[in-house]
Parts: C-alpha cells; structure tokens; sequence
C-alpha cells in the first residue's frame, strides 16, 4: 500500500513518515525533489523558495507533476509513504497507483507553531505573526497550479489529529493504517496468473512479438512456455527464423515460421518433464491459434484465459466452446 501525507507546517507529517518507515514502508517525499533541484541551481533552501518554485514547477509541468514524478518511481511490490502532498492534482497522480491512500495530519495553529520553533529547519518563520501570513498563502494559492492546501485536506481518505505526544499520534497511525490495509485489493487469482505470464514473455527472443502462456493446476503453476525457436536452434532474434527476419504480415506464411508458440511450449513442457496438464486452466498473454487450439483441446486443458485477442480469434473461439473449453479474456493493466 501507498500512504500519501499531506499537512499544513509542524502538523507532525515528518513524524507520521518517520514511524511508518522505522515500520518498513519506503520514504519518499515531493519536497524532498524540490529541495535536489534548489541545491543544483544554487538556491537557499527555504519554506519560501521551496513554495515558490515548487509554483513555478506545477505551472510549467502541470499542477500534478511532482506527484507524477514520484509515483513512477513506485513498484507495485512495496509499501511507501510519500510525503508534502500539497495539491489536489498531485493526489490524483498518485491515485494511478493501486492502494494508494492519503492521509491528513492536523493539529492547532500554536501547537504547529511551537513546534516549528523548536526545530528551526529550513529558514522556518519565527514570529507567530509571519507563520499565520505564510500559512494563509500556503493553504489557498491564488493560481490553480499554485499550493492549495485546504482544496488537498478535502480528498483525504482518513485524518489524524496530532495535538498530542507521540505515543499517542504513534498509536493514531498504527489504526489507520491497519483499516486502510484491509481495503487494500490484491489482485485476483487470474490478475496474478496473468501478470506473471506477462513476465514470461519477456524471456521471449522472437523479433516480432513476445507471448508467454502458463499452465495451472489447483492454482499451482506446473508449466511455463515462450514463444521461439525450438530447443538447440539459433535463437530468432540471432536469425534462426527466416519468417521472422522478413517482417512479413501478422498471421501470414506461419506454415514457414520456426518459432514454437507459447501455448505449444508450455504443453510440450510438461511431457517433457512427465506433468499430467489434463484439466488445467492456461493463462496466455495472446488467445491462442488455430493449432495450439487443436494442442490445447487434446490436452484436456478446461480453460483459456488470454489478455490480448489474436487476429484468428474466431475460428479458435468457435472450436473451443464446441469442445467445451471455457474462454475468457482479461482486461488488466
């Protein structure tokens, strides 16, 4: 899952990241990119310059840049908290990313105002006064693009309110979290068959297209298969099929390709190794052709699960709804 803070100066947002890091999930944060870019151009790090050219930023690079920055940095197999959110565009940015979550910490004006005494960071404002002026600035810009604060508190999925210790702001966290967790999706067995046939596909070396198919059994993996040449020929990529290199249409000459389909390998696979495929769901990141449908059907596979529709789809659909094999197509990222 992926934590997103956002919070007016000396809320505690630096407080909340620090223990969900000390926690395992992964820090990032979008001032942390203003301030890289500040030091390259030779500029103090202030509240101030740090506002301004983060302004600056949204209105040439759109009011979601910084969070478009970060959240492709994001692998969907880690936890993150991703800290100083200040714009409702840059939420939506990271909204991209599945189980992403945005979190708001408030607490009193002179309680954040203390604090910020205390820590003396970043040039912070010193007189109560000029930390209410810059806080009214902060919360509403005047541009669409600028910092709009109150605007991101409103797309907040939970808040916390930190006007205590630590123990207790600790305490705030660990519950939010643990009931955002359980919204959290995981992907379905079909979704997570699926992605890892994807993966497959990329040990691939046909020129032309890479396909992957898997094989499944008791939601076990028991066969993988790629598309390519046949075992001890030159691989495609390296000229081993003449069909391949001749960029010729989709479809066409396949009687002259050398490379084996994906389906086929992953069948050919398990006799190989002597596993039993009958009643066997395959997961094919193409739907399959015509003669991997025949291969498929005298296999005893009960199902076909395919992402993209190949351009024979038609005819293999009809023979395997006649031979009582279950299709379905997956629409996934």
């Amino acid at each position: 899952m992926i934590i997103g803070l956002t919070g007016k100066n000396g809320s505690g947002k630096g407080e909340v990241a620090k223990f969900l890091t000390e926690a395992g999930f992964t820090y990032y944060s979008l001032s942390d990119v203003l301030r890289e870019e500040l030091k390259k151009q030779s500029k103090e790090v202030t509240r101030t310059n740090l506002t301004e050219f983060a302004n600056e930023l949204r209105q040439k690079k759109g009011a979601g840049c910084l969070g478009a920055m970060v959240a492709s940095k994001l692998e969907a197999d880690n936890n993150y908290v991703v800290d100083s959110i200040r714009h409702p565009d840059e939420v939506e940015a990271l909204r991209q990313c599945k189980n992403f979550y945005l979190l708001a910490v408030e607490a009193d004006p002179q309680v954040r105002f203390e604090r910020i005494k205390k820590r003396a960071r970043e040039s912070d404002t010193i007189t109560y006064e000029s930390f209410v002026e810059q806080e009214a600035k902060e919360a509403a810009g005047k541009k669409p693009t600028d910092q709009q604060l109150n605007n991101t508190f409103e797309t907040a999925d939970a808040t916390i309110e930190n006007n205590g210790n630590l123990e207790e702001l600790h305490q705030k966290v660990r519950q939010i979290v643990q009931v955002l967790s359980m919204d959290a999706k995981r992907p379905d067995w079909d979704e997570y068959f699926m992605a890892i046939a994807k993966q497959v596909a990329l040990r691939s070396n046909c020129i032309k297209r890479k396909v992957a198919a898997i094989l499944v059994q008791d939601q076990r993996i028991i066969s993988t298969g790629y598309n390519g040449t046949p075992r001890g020929i030159k691989n495609c990529n390296e000229g081993g099929c003449p069909r391949c290199h001749k960029f010729g249409a989709s479809g066409a000459n396949l009687d002259a390709c050398l490379c084996s389909h994906a389906e086929e390998n992953a069948i050919v696979q398990a006799a190989y190794h002597g596993v039993s495929i009958k009643g066997a769901t395959l997961y094919t990141t193409f739907s399959p052709c015509l003669a991997c449908t025949k291969m498929i059907i005298n296999s005893g596979i009960k199902e076909v699960v395919y992402k993209h529709a190949y351009n024979m789809e038609e005819l293999s659909s009809r023979l395997l709804k006649e031979a009582n094999v279950k299709i379905k197509p997956l629409a996934i990222s």
